[in-house]
């Protein structure tokens, strides 16, 4: 018998440090992209994977399938903690440096844009699953020729918006920044990089300010205009139906699947997420990934539904335990009194 009670009490015992785990072990996720104004994954990504329309975005999943649009919200880097400049080459910005996502770095002058103007602007970064970090905004300076391959030297040296843990309204972080005088087509290059884990993602947002642009001819300028067409963020419903696809793991840890050599070897890294076989043709799905991407979030830093109930079960499972644990002691007790 007392061995029993022993056994018994050791097995409770064990069970306290597992429901404390369980309260500490709920997965950290960060993923999104820019849609206000449309960054080019999202802009391709709401054309349609499988048959988009423009003909950039033909012309990116040629280079590299369709799977980057499904994971659209995952062009990462898992240890970059800031060293933007340093791990990304130039020509590879929109990419991030990785390859699976080399199609966005095609230099072309119809890329599907949005409209923008100068001054005071409301931004929009669509938040598939929140955290905290600091977003920041930069835009290529005068003379920038879309038809050239992105370097580092096409943007301004300072972003002309930054803000750290934004609002998030309705599953996007929405802040305001003050948009410098351009004209033509330009880019708005974004970097928001968390602050509980080196991981950042990056966006390239096609824009048109009107006019030609100083790196324009007139010619150059009205072909640019009659090729490429508005760009259109993903809506909700989109989003929600086509996360199956994605293979984007929200709640694991790991590198991307083979062929992805880019910067910070694995996408997502040490305190990242991004399960083996994120490339094209991969087969490998995110059990949690229509939860993550169509449900409701949480405000910023906040946790989601699925780690809400992981800490709500851990509770239930340390409670339990505690009680269990008592009544066995007490039976125990009355069994030698």
């Amino acid at each position: 018998m007392r061995t029993r009670h022993k056994a018994v009490r050791m097995t409770l015992l064990g069970a306290a440090p597992l429901a404390l785990t369980a309260l500490t072990a709920a997965p950290a996720q960060a993923h999104g992209s820019m849609t206000d104004p449309v960054s080019r994954v999202s802009a391709c990504f709401a054309e349609g994977p499988e048959h988009p329309r423009s003909a950039a975005c033909k012309a990116m999943v040629a280079a590299g399938g369709t799977q980057p649009l499904y994971d659209w919200n995952e062009v990462n880097i898992g240890d970059a903690a800031g060293r933007h400049r340093q791990i990304i080459p130039d020509g590879k910005l929109c990419s991030a440096g990785r390859a699976k996502y080399k199609g966005l770095d095609l230099p072309r002058a119809d890329w599907p844009g949005s409209k923008l103007a100068p001054g005071k602007h409301t931004f929009r970064y669509r938040a598939t699953a929140p955290h905290r970090g600091t977003f920041e905004l930069y835009l290529t300076k005068d003379g920038y020729d879309p038809r050239k391959p992105l370097k580092w030297s096409d943007l301004e040296a300072k972003p002309f918006a930054k803000v750290t843990n934004p609002t998030l309204k309705e599953g996007s972080y929405v802040f305001d920044g003050t948009v410098p005088k351009r004209s033509g087509r330009h880019l708005v290059y974004s970097v928001w990089q968390r602050s509980d884990s080196p991981e950042a993602f990056y966006t390239c947002s096609d824009v048109d300010f009107g006019g030609k642009g100083k790196a324009a001819t007139a010619e150059t300028a009205a072909q640019a205009a009659a090729a490429a067409p508005a760009a259109s963020a993903p809506s909700d419903r989109q989003i929600a139906e086509e996360a199956g696809k994605s293979t984007v793991d929200h709640g694991g840890h790991g590198g991307d699947g083979p062929g992805d050599s880019g910067p910070g070897a694995g996408g997502h890294g040490a305190g990242g997420h991004g399960g083996a076989g994120n490339e094209p043709g991969s087969s490998v799905k995110a059990a949690n990934a229509p939860a993550a991407q169509g449900g409701r979030l949480a405000e910023t830093g906040g946790e989601d539904s699925t780690a809400m109930l992981a800490v709500a079960g851990a509770g239930v499972l340390a409670v339990g335990s505690a009680t269990l644990f008592l009544a066995v002691r007490r039976r125990s007790a009355r069994n030698h009194a």
